[in-house]
Formats: C-alpha cells, sequence, structure tokens
C-alpha cells in the first residue's frame, strides 16, 4: 500500500484541516462540513491526476477540440456517518461517479476491548472500476479493513484510493501490513498518540458528532 500525505506540503487543505481541528471553530457544524467537503474535493483533484486518460475529440460551435480526459469508471463508498461530507466533496468533481455506503460501529466485549461489525451496506460493484473509500478520521484501521473487506466481496477493482484526512500512526502501520498493493491511502495528516480508547491526540474529536450532532447513548 502507498501512503500519500498531503499535508506535508503547503497548501490550503492545511486550513481546512485547521479549522476542523480548531475546538472553537468546531461549535459551527455546518462550517465543519463544509470544510470536510472541501477537503473531499482537494482529494478528487489529486486523484484525478493518478486515472487513466485519453485523448477525445469535442465539438464545439466554431470546431472540434481535442481534451484529454480520464477513462476510468468510479466508485465512492461512504463510511457513515462522518464520511458523508467527504463523499459529497469527491462527488462534487466526480459527478457521474456511482455510490456505495457503509456502516460500522463498535461493539464493546469488556472495558476497553472492543470488535469493529458492519451494520449496513448499499454497494456498487467495483469490479473492473475505481474504488474511492471516504472515512473524516482512521484510527485503528479495523473498520476501515472491514469495510474494504465488505466491498471487495462484489468484485476486485483496479484500484483503491482510501481517503483518510486525520489518522493515526498506528492505523497507517496496520493498514501497510494487510492491504494489497493496488491501495493508495491519501491523508492530510498523520497523528502519533493512540489513546486505550482508541481516540487520536490531538485528533479533532468525533467528526460524526462534530458534522451531525451528538449521538444518543
Amino acid at each position: 500500500m502507498n501512503v500519500v500525505n498531503l499535508g506535508e506540503q503547503n497548501s490550503v487543505l492545511n486550513s481546512f484541516i485547521a479549522q476542523m481541528r480548531d475546538k472553537s471553530v468546531q461549535k459551527d457544524s455546518m462550517r465543519f462540513r463544509r470544510n470536510l467537503e472541501r477537503v473531499g474535493e482537494i482529494f478528487a483533484y489529486e486523484i484525478s491526476r493518478k486515472l487513466r486518460y485519453s485523448s477525445k475529440a469535442i465539438e464545439t460551435p466554431l470546431g472540434t477540440a481535442t481534451v484529454s480526459t480520464f477513462d476510468d469508471s468510479l466508485v465512492i463508498a461512504a463510511i457513515l456517518r462522518a464520511g458523508l461530507p467527504l463523499h459529497q466533496g469527491l462527488l462534487n468533481f466526480f459527478d457521474n461517479a456511482k455510490s456505495a455506503f457503509v456502516a460500522t460501529y463498535r461493539k464493546y466485549i469488556k472495558g476497553d476491548d472492543f470488535t469493529m461489525n458492519v451494520e449496513y451496506s448499499s454497494s456498487i460493484k467495483p469490479e473492473e472500476k475505481v474504488l474511492i473509500i471516504a472515512d473524516a478520521v482512521l484510527a485503528t484501521g479495523a473498520s476501515l479493513k472491514l469495510v474494504y473487506d465488505r466491498l471487495m466481496e462484489e468484485g476486485s477493482p483496479v484500484h483503491t484510493h482510501l481517503v483518510c484526512p486525520i489518522c493515526s500512526a498506528y492505523a497507517v502501520e496496520h493498514l501497510q501490513m494487510v492491504m494489497p498493493d493496488n491501495v493508495t491511502l491519501w491523508v492530510a495528516a498523520i497523528d502519533e498518540e493512540l489513546t486505550s480508547h482508541s481516540y487520536i491526540v490531538p485528533g479533532l474529536g468525533d467528526a460524526g458528532d462534530l458534522a451531525y450532532g451528538e449521538k444518543s447513548e
């Protein structure tokens, strides 16, 4: 698996990530969602540079123009619920892509021990397509691997791009061990600390709660 950390480059992406982390800005849930969406748009542009292209003849009112556009068919999968704004940002650029949605949850066994489970899946077959999986925060990598495995049951894509703006170093290392070569992980920041409750530090908190409100217990 290849890892691309766009946060290592100086760009406006870092401004959006800074606002998403800022606890005073986080009070505005609409702004948080919009920043996630804009982050998705930036990742979409970068991913577009990795697709397969060919030249096409385009008829204009005055003649014919030759334009190089991508040929890949795309499937964008969102991990509910924090992945939804990110998913929308990717769709804003890849407007002809098909969509898939997967819900996962933590099932606590004892204390801090838990397993990840897929609760719901609505998938488009990714076979012979480019698959993009969107998740706002990657703590352990367990849920993302579970979602990836579930989507692979529908067929093997040409390439898979994992879009996860905030990641723990633990999750990145874990995915590098368990993911195949035809996978690219796109991140904006890698945080070193992961608590015993599997929360990223400094992280940004619960992205789903920040985007859509706190869940009931």
